[in-house]
């Protein structure tokens, strides 16, 4: 009877051991299970960022790269015109010039020149006095002139259109 009793002993210690190895095996793997999961998500989140943003980097660099430098071309002489009748100025003496990225848009304003000047001489001196002494009445002369360029550039088939339009001087007398 002893022996048996010894018997229910190891029968009942190995089934509260299976039980708890049971338990062990089932924390463990919610432990690893956990871990996985937190990996993951660290992964996509720190890891997903920074492939958006080398990705972002290389199309950035690919538009650095394909952008050419400014250039600066003056259109020379500076523009004299009489203004109309009427306001205290009489005269405005503007320079212009043009903005563009592109060595083949400048050859093609070079060398349509008087045609951009006939046309700006026009705009010039179609202004009043009045509009054109506060800076909002510039900046609007100077989108006018931006548009009037690409217009012509336009019409002429030019190899595209500039940036910017600068006034490097401006008097009215």
């Amino acid at each position: 009877m002893a022996k048996e009793k010894e018997d229910e002993d190891l029968d009942l210690g190995a089934e509260n051991g299976g039980g708890s190895k049971k338990k062990l095996i089932i924390i463990i793997a919610g432990v690893i299970l956990l871990l996985v999961i937190g990996g993951g998500a660290a992964w996509f989140l720190l890891g997903g960022e920074d492939e958006s943003a080398e990705g972002e980097g290389v199309e950035s660099e690919e538009v650095v790269q394909e952008q050419l430098p400014a250039i600066y071309y003056p259109l020379n002489p500076v523009f004299v015109v009489n203004l109309p009748p009427g306001g205290k100025a009489r005269m405005l003496q503007i320079g212009v010039q043009v903005m563009a990225r592109d060595p083949d848009l400048i050859a093609f304003v070079k060398n349509n020149d008087p045609m951009l000047r006939h046309n700006l001489l026009s705009l010039f001196g179609n202004q009043k006095d009045s509009a054109l002494r506060d800076r909002k009445g510039k900046e609007k002369l100077q989108s006018e002139v931006f548009k009037t360029i690409n217009q012509i550039l336009k019409e002429q088939k030019g190899p595209g259109e500039i940036e910017a339009v600068f006034f490097t001087s401006f008097v009215m007398q």
